[in-house]
């Protein structure tokens, strides 16, 4: 997940990144989609979503 801000003394915008680590149950998504995510009850350490669709496929390169 990108998110622009902007820095409050100097007005640089900055990039911000998000990592959440989601179960796949099925292992339909690969490398590069676009998916949607939900909250759900702790699966693991750091797992804490579940994958609920793929919205878009990555191309093929």
């Amino acid at each position: 997940m990108n998110d622009q801000t902007k820095v409050a003394l100097k007005g640089k915008i900055i990039v911000r990144t998000a990592k959440y680590h989601a179960h796949d149950e099925a292992n339909q998504a690969k490398a590069g989609d676009t998916v949607e995510i939900q909250e759900g009850r702790p699966i693991s350490k750091t797992k804490a979503w579940t994958l609920t669709r793929v919205v878009q496929v990555a191309p093929v390169l």
